[in-house]
Protein backbone atom coordinates (compact mmCIF):
# COMPACT_ATOMS: atom_id res chain seq x y z
CA UNK A 1 0.00 0.00 0.00
CA UNK A 2 1.19 3.45 -0.99
CA UNK A 3 2.49 5.27 1.82
CA UNK A 4 -0.08 8.85 1.74
CA UNK A 5 1.44 12.20 0.90
CA UNK A 6 1.75 15.27 3.38
CA UNK A 7 -0.14 17.68 2.45
CA UNK A 8 2.48 20.84 1.02
CA UNK A 9 3.22 17.83 -1.76
CA UNK A 10 -0.19 17.48 -2.76
CA UNK A 11 -0.55 20.88 -2.79
CA UNK A 12 -0.37 22.39 -6.65
CA UNK A 13 1.43 25.40 -7.76
CA UNK A 14 -0.41 29.08 -7.10
CA UNK A 15 -0.98 31.31 -10.19
CA UNK A 16 1.93 33.17 -8.88
CA UNK A 17 4.57 30.31 -8.79
CA UNK A 18 3.54 29.07 -12.21
CA UNK A 19 4.34 32.50 -14.09
CA UNK A 20 7.64 33.11 -12.07
CA UNK A 21 8.23 29.43 -13.26
CA UNK A 22 7.46 29.89 -16.84
CA UNK A 23 9.71 33.42 -16.50
CA UNK A 24 12.71 31.24 -15.39
CA UNK A 25 12.14 29.01 -17.59
CA UNK A 26 12.08 31.22 -20.93
CA UNK A 27 14.68 33.63 -20.01
CA UNK A 28 17.10 30.43 -19.26
CA UNK A 29 16.50 29.66 -23.15
CA UNK A 30 16.19 33.05 -24.86
CA UNK A 31 18.10 33.66 -27.88
CA UNK A 32 17.55 37.07 -28.56
CA UNK A 33 14.47 38.57 -31.35
CA UNK A 34 15.86 38.53 -34.52
CA UNK A 35 15.85 42.32 -34.44
CA UNK A 36 18.02 42.47 -31.74
CA UNK A 37 20.70 39.93 -32.99
CA UNK A 38 23.33 42.36 -34.56
CA UNK A 39 24.66 40.98 -37.82
CA UNK A 40 27.59 41.89 -39.09
CA UNK A 41 27.14 44.76 -42.02
CA UNK A 42 23.11 44.71 -41.61
CA UNK A 43 21.41 48.27 -40.79
CA UNK A 44 18.20 48.17 -39.98
CA UNK A 45 15.12 51.34 -39.94
CA UNK A 46 11.97 52.14 -40.45
CA UNK A 47 10.96 53.03 -44.23
CA UNK A 48 8.65 55.51 -45.00
CA UNK A 49 7.91 57.98 -47.68
CA UNK A 50 7.80 62.10 -47.95
CA UNK A 51 6.50 63.59 -51.18
CA UNK A 52 8.80 61.16 -54.25
CA UNK A 53 11.43 60.15 -51.64
CA UNK A 54 11.29 57.21 -50.03
CA UNK A 55 13.52 57.33 -46.41
CA UNK A 56 14.82 55.02 -43.85
CA UNK A 57 15.27 56.15 -40.13
CA UNK A 58 17.23 53.88 -37.59
CA UNK A 59 15.29 52.43 -35.21
CA UNK A 60 17.03 53.82 -32.44
CA UNK A 61 15.81 57.68 -33.09
CA UNK A 62 12.20 56.49 -33.67
CA UNK A 63 10.51 55.97 -30.85
CA UNK A 64 6.62 54.64 -31.91
CA UNK A 65 4.91 55.19 -34.82
CA UNK A 66 1.32 55.64 -34.24
CA UNK A 67 -1.52 57.08 -36.17
CA UNK A 68 -2.38 61.04 -36.28
CA UNK A 69 -3.80 62.09 -32.85
CA UNK A 70 -5.88 65.11 -32.54
CA UNK A 71 -4.08 67.93 -32.66
CA UNK A 72 -4.33 71.83 -31.10
CA UNK A 73 -3.01 73.93 -32.79
CA UNK A 74 -0.66 76.60 -30.90
CA UNK A 75 -1.31 80.20 -31.91
CA UNK A 76 1.81 82.17 -33.09
CA UNK A 77 3.35 78.20 -34.28
CA UNK A 78 5.50 78.39 -37.20
CA UNK A 79 3.09 76.64 -40.14
CA UNK A 80 4.88 73.39 -40.11
CA UNK A 81 3.84 73.20 -36.46
CA UNK A 82 0.75 71.42 -36.36
CA UNK A 83 0.20 72.10 -32.65
CA UNK A 84 0.48 69.51 -29.74
CA UNK A 85 -1.62 66.35 -28.99
CA UNK A 86 -1.90 64.57 -25.65
CA UNK A 87 -0.86 60.82 -26.29
CA UNK A 88 -1.23 58.66 -22.88
CA UNK A 89 -1.32 61.96 -20.74
CA UNK A 90 2.18 63.47 -22.18
CA UNK A 91 1.75 66.65 -24.62
CA UNK A 92 3.17 66.36 -27.73
CA UNK A 93 4.57 68.61 -30.28
CA UNK A 94 3.22 67.80 -34.03
CA UNK A 95 5.58 68.63 -36.96
CA UNK A 96 4.27 68.39 -40.87
CA UNK A 97 7.58 67.23 -41.97
CA UNK A 98 7.26 67.54 -45.56
CA UNK A 99 6.22 71.30 -45.06
CA UNK A 100 9.20 72.13 -42.50
CA UNK A 101 11.33 70.61 -45.68
CA UNK A 102 9.65 71.33 -48.61
CA UNK A 103 7.13 73.95 -47.58
CA UNK A 104 4.46 71.74 -49.11
CA UNK A 105 2.08 70.81 -46.61
CA UNK A 106 1.43 67.36 -46.20
CA UNK A 107 -2.36 65.71 -46.85
CA UNK A 108 -3.87 64.73 -44.23
CA UNK A 109 -5.50 60.91 -44.84
CA UNK A 110 -7.61 58.54 -42.51
CA UNK A 111 -4.42 56.22 -42.24
CA UNK A 112 -1.97 59.10 -41.69
CA UNK A 113 0.90 57.81 -39.33
CA UNK A 114 3.32 59.98 -37.18
CA UNK A 115 6.43 58.84 -36.28
CA UNK A 116 7.29 59.83 -32.51
CA UNK A 117 11.19 60.77 -32.08
CA UNK A 118 13.47 60.79 -29.45
CA UNK A 119 14.62 64.79 -28.88
CA UNK A 120 16.29 66.43 -25.48
CA UNK A 121 13.61 67.70 -23.45
CA UNK A 122 11.03 65.38 -24.74
CA UNK A 123 9.84 63.22 -28.20
CA UNK A 124 8.28 64.93 -31.50
CA UNK A 125 5.86 63.60 -33.65
CA UNK A 126 6.35 63.79 -37.53
CA UNK A 127 4.06 63.58 -40.23
CA UNK A 128 4.66 61.15 -42.77
CA UNK A 129 3.22 60.49 -46.49
CA UNK A 130 3.09 56.90 -46.61
CA UNK A 131 4.68 54.12 -43.82
CA UNK A 132 6.66 51.13 -45.28
CA UNK A 133 7.85 49.36 -41.88
CA UNK A 134 10.75 47.57 -41.16
CA UNK A 135 13.67 47.36 -43.88
CA UNK A 136 16.73 45.69 -43.54
CA UNK A 137 19.85 46.34 -45.57
CA UNK A 138 23.44 44.74 -46.05
CA UNK A 139 26.46 46.95 -47.13
CA UNK A 140 25.98 45.29 -50.32
CA UNK A 141 23.18 47.63 -50.73
CA UNK A 142 24.97 50.80 -50.23
CA UNK A 143 24.51 53.50 -53.24
CA UNK A 144 24.93 57.50 -53.34
CA UNK A 145 23.11 59.68 -51.80
CA UNK A 146 20.70 61.26 -54.28
CA UNK A 147 19.42 64.54 -54.13
CA UNK A 148 22.76 65.23 -51.87
CA UNK A 149 21.97 68.97 -53.33
CA UNK A 150 18.34 68.96 -53.41
CA UNK A 151 17.69 71.56 -50.76
CA UNK A 152 17.05 70.78 -46.86
CA UNK A 153 16.97 67.01 -48.03
CA UNK A 154 20.87 66.96 -48.65
CA UNK A 155 21.48 68.23 -45.09
CA UNK A 156 19.78 65.21 -43.43
CA UNK A 157 20.37 62.29 -46.10
CA UNK A 158 23.96 61.37 -45.77
CA UNK A 159 23.75 57.51 -47.04
CA UNK A 160 21.44 55.84 -49.02
CA UNK A 161 20.42 52.27 -50.08
CA UNK A 162 19.61 50.59 -53.03
CA UNK A 163 17.28 47.76 -52.84
CA UNK A 164 14.83 46.34 -55.72
CA UNK A 165 15.29 49.58 -57.89
CA UNK A 166 14.43 51.69 -55.03
CA UNK A 167 16.81 54.11 -53.42
CA UNK A 168 16.28 54.67 -50.05
CA UNK A 169 17.73 57.95 -48.41
CA UNK A 170 18.86 57.37 -44.78
CA UNK A 171 16.94 60.29 -42.51
CA UNK A 172 18.64 61.04 -39.91
CA UNK A 173 16.38 62.22 -37.24
CA UNK A 174 18.57 62.94 -34.31
CA UNK A 175 20.37 65.66 -36.85
CA UNK A 176 16.65 67.45 -37.39
CA UNK A 177 15.28 67.10 -33.98
CA UNK A 178 18.81 69.10 -33.62
CA UNK A 179 18.36 71.93 -36.01
CA UNK A 180 18.02 75.27 -34.04
CA UNK A 181 14.74 76.06 -37.06
CA UNK A 182 13.24 72.85 -35.91
CA UNK A 183 13.44 73.63 -32.08
CA UNK A 184 12.47 76.91 -32.61
CA UNK A 185 8.41 76.32 -33.80
CA UNK A 186 7.50 79.98 -32.87
CA UNK A 187 7.09 82.84 -35.92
Amino acid sequence: MAKPQPASQNKRPGPFEVLLDYEQRSLAHVAGRPEMIEAPGHWRGVGFRLGQRRLVSSFDEVVEILPLPPVTPVPGAQPWMLGVANVRGSLLPVVDLKQFLEGERTVVHEGQRVLVVRQSGGNVAVTIDELYGQRTFNDSHRAEAPDANDGRYGHFVGQAYRLADQTWGVFNMSLLTRTPEFRQATV
